[in-house]
């Protein structure tokens, strides 16, 4: 079993919300799945929403009985990888800045001299360490492109004004499967209907602590993208966790040992 380990960050991010509030655009907290495959797609120089045919839409949603998705090319291609996230991020958190812009275009807005304002909430100095796992021929394409730094298309962070950086570059090949009908605290964002936080264990914690030492727990949630819907193209999303507690899981979840942290492919 191999496993392709790298770390992504940048000096800002903006994935953004479907939801709008007038012209603020709001920003998911941290990456997600279909933003990350987004980014392999272009370093495979796969096509994205702008170069899907409206022709070749329209053809299919004629066919009731079809039941083959209307995907732009990247996700066709990419949508059964199985990554892992695991921000770098203090407690997974990352600051977030509103930044304004005068969109000037003579068609941009209706008012008088055509400026509209827009604002749009980054993310700032965001970091994570993504697990891909090598188990199919796109991510052994995802892989090679990665490990020999190519790119058909320059990477970003959810939008072009957002440049991606891919570095400590790993293939791991000895990680291990973990039994998970024990407690164990799980190292990355994980979907919260797989795991049960269990909030009684503080006290047996504490007395395991030879020096004493306070460890503050943290729970982090927030509704991510997990996949597109076949019809819409529009995001199904999903709640997800990041914690330092421990978990427990009935649903027979694998998850995956690598180095030091316990990790958990979706």
């Amino acid at each position: 079993m191999k496993i392709l380990k790298f770390t992504l960050s940048g000096k800002t991010a903006f994935f953004k919300k479907p939801d709008v509030n007038t012209y603020l655009y709001f920003t998911y907290g941290n990456i997600h799945r279909v933003s990350l495959l987004g980014m392999f797609g272009a370093i495979l120089g796969y096509g994205g929403y702008n170069q899907m045919k409206k022709t070749d839409i329209s053809k299919k949603a004629k066919k009731k009985d079809d039941e083959n998705s209307i995907f732009p090319e990247f996700y066709e291609k990419l949508r059964d990888i199985k990554i892992s996230i695991a921000p770098n991020n203090k407690k997974g958190f990352i600051p977030k800045k509103v930044q304004t812009f005068n969109n000037s275009v003579g068609y941009a807005s209706k008012e008088q001299g055509g400026n509209l304002i827009v604002k749009e909430q980054w993310l700032e100095n965001p970091s994570w360490d993504i697990y891909v796992l090598i188990d199919s021929e796109e991510s052994e394409k995802v892989s090679e492109y990665i490990l020999n730094h190519k790119a058909i298309y320059q990477p970003y962070l959810g939008k072009n004004d957002h440049y991606a950086n891919i570095t400590n570059i790993v293939v791991i090949e000895n990680s291990e499967i973990v039994e998970i009908n024990k407690l164990n605290i799980i190292n990355s964002l994980f979907p919260k209907k797989l795991f049960e936080v269990d909030l009684e264990d503080e006290d047996e914690e504490e007395d395991e602590l030879a020096d004493d030492v306070y460890i503050e727990a943290f729970k982090y949630e927030e509704q991510l993208p997990i996949a597109l819907d076949k019809k819409t193209n529009m995001y199904i999303s999903e709640g997800f966790l990041y914690t330092n507690m421990k978990v427990s899981s009935h649903n027979n979840v694998n998850v995956y040992k690598v180095g030091e942290r316990n990790i958990v492919f979706y």
